[in-house]
């Protein structure tokens, strides 16, 4: 039976976060996958599929320990699953390709995270964003490197390939792709009129303060 007879609410709202990032260019394509968590599992999107034109009958359901229970679900399904089965507060995973924060890996193999200390808003908002070493998509290399950083980051920008968001609802997972590829918007405009400047240290001490009294919160 198709999911979405059960669970209408929730894969309407994933084809409208799909559409949303289509709209904002961080989905082309059959790029990308959201998934939400239900009773047996996981909703996901479809493998092959435009996000931005999928129905409710094409989402499939996985259950935690990847057994297909309905449709052709994402090839990605397993970097979604990690996360679920790392963190019990996770609700929702998104997973887009905002092209300015994967430009940042192609220009700056080496950086570790996005440069935090330049944005008041990265810092309030995220805490900080992590680069993820490159795994190949499609593999279980994509969930364990993921692992490392999923009890303190909700944003984490995939090397090379897109963003990966989480969160306790799909509008604060959608809300951090936003978050990021703004952030990396900004940063590469910067880089374009001169280069990157930082807050003084007593500014991003103050503001990481105001983050700790947030909590792991996407803003």
């Amino acid at each position: 039976m198709s999911p979405h007879l059960k669970y209408g609410e929730e894969c309407q709202q994933i084809i409208d976060v799909c559409r949303r990032l289509y709209n904002r260019n961080m989905l082309a394509a059959a790029d990308g996958n959201i998934s939400m968590r239900v009773e047996e599992g996981v909703l996901i999107t479809p493998s092959g599929k435009a996000k931005a034109f999928i129905e409710a009958s094409d989402i499939c359901l996985v259950t935690l320990k990847n057994e297909i229970l309905y449709g052709i679900p994402s090839s990605e399904r397993l970097m979604h699953l990690a996360v679920y089965n790392s963190n019990a507060a996770a609700v929702a995973v998104v997973h887009a390709h905002p092209p300015t924060a994967i430009a940042w890996t192609v220009a700056f193999p080496e950086s570790k995270e996005l440069p935090n200390t330049c944005l008041s808003e990265i810092i309030l908002a995220a805490g900080k964003i992590p680069i993820v070493d490159y795994a190949r998509p499609g593999t279980n290399d994509m969930g364990e490197v993921l692992k490392p950083y999923l009890e303190d980051h909700k944003i984490l920008i995939l090397s090379r390939h897109g963003g990966l968001t989480w969160g306790d609802s799909l509008e604060e997972a959608t809300m951090g792709m936003e978050r990021l590829e703004h952030s990396a918007e900004i940063l590469y405009r910067a880089i374009q009129m001169a280069d990157l400047s930082h807050l003084p240290e007593d500014e991003v001490r103050a503001l990481y303060e105001m983050r700790q009294k947030i909590g792991n919160k996407t803003l």
